[in-house]
């Protein structure tokens, strides 16, 4: 299972040169596909996959809003968000809008409920300093014993109750060190992977890109974030959402 690509393109190819030596059933996206610099290609690439199933990402939601809507590319736009579907938006393909259009809220496969944030929104974070009085609340409902879940780029392995949570990490934009592509192998038992790459090569392309924020994606590419400070943010940006 493979979340938060973000059109990180070499780190989707050597994730899925890994998943194909180890040939699994199914391949699953827990979200995130769109958005970075080789969106377009890694796009292409999933369509091509035998045997794979998607599940919507709030970044994937976005771009379709963002090719419906007619967005375009303006540097003096304020909100990133904007700026970033503006940019995507002009250079998406009808083909590639109806392919992230298509991708499912969650899917439930065997003893395993896959999501992108929670199995309530695309943008709703489950971290590992979660409460667990919080987590029940989020995983109200939930008949699998495993959810496996993306969104906060950040791998984790967590049991609350009776529910193993299962944090995939990202490919293509990790929230943790060393930078590499990481994701998840789900067999007897969930196996978090973590498949190494030409980070330097790839962030030296993305600044020789015309991506609109190559500069900033390189370095972060580079010089990843603390993985605690980034689920301290995310938890403080949850708490003032559900109280508001």
């Amino acid at each position: 299972m493979i979340a938060d690509v973000h059109g990180n393109a070499p780190a989707l190819d050597a994730v899925l040169a890994e998943v194909d030596r180890e040939s699994p059933d199914l391949v699953v996206l827990a979200g995130d596909a769109a958005g970075g610099p080789w969106q377009g290609a890694v796009l292409d690439r999933l369509m091509a996959l035998d045997r794979a199933r998607f599940v919507r990402g709030n970044v994937d939601r976005v771009m379709v809003q963002a090719f419906d809507e007619g967005w375009t590319f303006d540097p003096e736009e304020p909100t990133p968000w904007r700026k970033a579907g503006g940019w995507i938006a002009e250079r998406m393909t009808k083909e590639h809008r109806d392919f992230l259009a298509s991708f499912e809220e969650t899917l439930a496969v065997d003893d395993v409920l896959v999501c992108h944030g929670s199995p309530r929104s695309d943008d709703e974070t489950m971290t590992s300093l979660t409460p667990e009085a919080d987590l029940r609340e989020l995983l109200a409902g939930v008949d699998r014993p495993i959810v496996v879940c993306g969104h906060t780029h950040v791998q984790y392995d967590r049991t609350v109750d009776q529910t193993r949570i299962v944090n995939t990490g990202s490919v293509g934009m990790p929230f943790q060190a060393p930078t590499a592509a990481y994701w998840l192998m789900l067999g007897p038992e969930p196996e978090l992977r973590r498949t190494d790459y030409d980070v330097e090569r790839t962030a030296a392309e993305i600044r020789a890109s015309d991506y609109w924020d190559a500069e900033n994606a390189a370095n972060q590419l580079l010089n990843p974030p603390d993985p605690h400070e980034m689920e301290e943010l995310y938890e403080r940006a949850r708490i003032r959402r559900s109280s508001s």
